[in-house]
């Protein structure tokens, strides 16, 4: 909540005019408990889930063909069946685990000092406590989904999330409540060893879902943004960790691949690219002269 009695208090407090963006804030949260504020994350997440995985839902469950090219296992699709299943699991694990959660961590939250007050954090600042989250959610979750494929890890926990060797957007987050909560701890970790303000936050956590939901979507577009990202995984390097399935010892990074790199778990990865990179070429080899040889057919 804004602790200012005004507009007037805030810039006499703050010895300056507050920005466009710092008024908004000011007229939306003004009076509105940090409890509240803290709860709206439960929406952006709800809205995030519900909305962004649909259009590889319908590209995957429909199979709509003029998109299999980027298909990165084509022709293996999921049913609407298994899909609709899924997300109403999912949906369960939100309303009885992550909300629930959310609640209960409150406190936690406003120990850890996440600001909701002005002002706001300048752009520099948010993308620098963006860029700490994600590297140290993707390191602390590396060696989490590295446990997770122990014996135990997996038969007891991990093997939930692996019943879709081929993954789909709405299975993101389809697992054990227990993975659920141990990967929790990960995404939370940033924002408390780096508070910043709740904004920040709330950007993370939609990134965070947002990147989750794309790494397994099934399909590979080579005109994603993302692909402008370095280091970053993307939905071809999390599918071929799926595609392996139990068994995989490869691919494990969430977001940016230099821990798989650093510690050798995706030289599986790298192996199957390299083959089906010299497949690919001795294809063209051989289809080269027998293309030459039918343009000679129409000439002669």
């Amino acid at each position: 909540m804004i602790e200012y009695e005004s507009v007037a208090h805030a810039e006499a407090a703050l010895n300056r005019t507050l920005g466009s963006m710092e008024l908004m804030w000011f007229e939306w949260t003004a009076n509105v408990s940090d409890f509240n504020l803290y709860m709206m994350n439960l929406v952006f997440v709800l809205i995030i889930y519900n909305v962004a995985p649909l259009p590889s839902f319908f590209l995957d469950v429909y199979q709509v063909t003029s998109f299999e090219k980027y298909r990165i296992q084509p022709g293996v699709h999921n049913t609407k069946s298994a899909s609709i299943q899924c997300y109403k699991d999912t949906m369960m694990l939100y309303f009885f685990i992550v909300a629930p959660l959310n609640v209960i961590s409150y406190p936690t939250f406003k120990m850890i000092g996440i600001s909701s007050d002005i002002p706001l954090p300048s752009l520099q600042t948010a993308l620098l406590q963006l860029l700490t989250y994600f590297l140290i959610e993707d390191y602390t979750n590396y060696w989490l989904h590295r446990w997770l494929h122990s014996e135990w890890g997996y038969n007891n926990i991990h093997r939930v999330h692996h019943e879709f060797t081929a993954p789909q957007s709405y299975a993101s987050v389809y697992s054990h409540f227990a993975e659920m909560l141990l990967l929790g701890i990960p995404t939370f970790l940033g924002p408390a060893i780096c508070p910043g303000h709740i904004i920040t936050f709330y950007i993370w956590i939609a990134l965070r879902q947002l990147e989750a939901i794309d790494t397994h979507s099934g399909y590979d577009f080579p005109f994603a943004l993302t692909k402008l990202i370095p280091f970053y995984g993307g939905a071809e390097y999390h599918d071929y960790h799926h595609y392996i399935g139990g068994k995989s010892q490869s691919n494990f990074a969430s977001v940016f691949t230099y821990c798989d790199w650093l510690y050798g778990t995706d030289k599986g990865y790298r192996y199957q690219k390299e083959l089906l990179r010299k497949v690919q070429s001795i294809f063209l080899f051989i289809n080269i002269p027998m293309l030459f040889c039918g343009m000679l057919d129409i000439f002669v």
